[in-house]
């Protein structure tokens, strides 16, 4: 991945729970990091510390930094959501994580929301799939179909401010695509 864009002064908010795809939140995570960014963890029922889902077994447990609740999606420059299929599946009946989706998807701050892997499915639950062109975990394109999105299977696809990548090996392009949107 390279490190090529400035993040100085921009803040990203990853949202994810119990079950996230551990290499989809800690590499994104970290080279925004790299590049300068303020990351704040989101999550959801006053979590202090979620557990990562690491190919076939239990991760990582990683520090929250805030609950969804207590933030405003307008103080941030983007917003991700890590996959896995735990992690997005419990979001998608959360009511405070659909709802600061949407806000996001609103706000004028943010300039990408990007969603990786089973990630997508958070863009149906929260209405943001329909019109758009979009690619995901292969597993869930009928959802997304369904949802009135365009599926497409590429590494990384931009539709308006939504960055969508289909698994970890597209992390690069996934993170330099969200990187290039939030840095202009």
């Amino acid at each position: 991945m390279s490190n090529t864009q400035n993040l100085k002064g921009k803040k990203i908010a990853i949202l994810a729970t119990n079950g996230f795809e551990q290499s989809e939140l800690i590499q994104p995570r970290d080279k925004f990091i790299e590049q300068g960014a303020e990351v704040d963890v989101l999550s959801i029922d006053d979590q202090t510390t979620i557990k990562a889902w690491d190919e076939d077994n239990w991760g990582k447990e990683i520090n929250v930094d805030k609950q969804v609740t207590s933030v405003n999606p307008q103080d941030y420059d983007a917003l991700v959501l890590p996959g896995g299929q735990i992690n997005p599946d419990v979001l998608r009946t959360n009511e405070d994580a659909v709802a600061f989706i949407k806000s996001a998807n609103s706000a004028a701050s943010i300039k990408a929301i990007g969603a990786i892997c089973h990630g997508p499915w958070l863009l149906v639950e929260s209405g943001l799939a329909k019109g758009a062109t979009l690619t995901s975990f292969p597993s869930i394109q009928t959802d997304l179909k369904n949802a009135g999105a365009t599926w497409v299977d590429e590494e990384v696809v931009t539709h308006s401010k939504l960055v969508t990548s289909r698994n970890p090996d597209d992390i690069p392009a996934f993170v330099s695509k969200i990187s290039e949107l939030v840095a202009q």
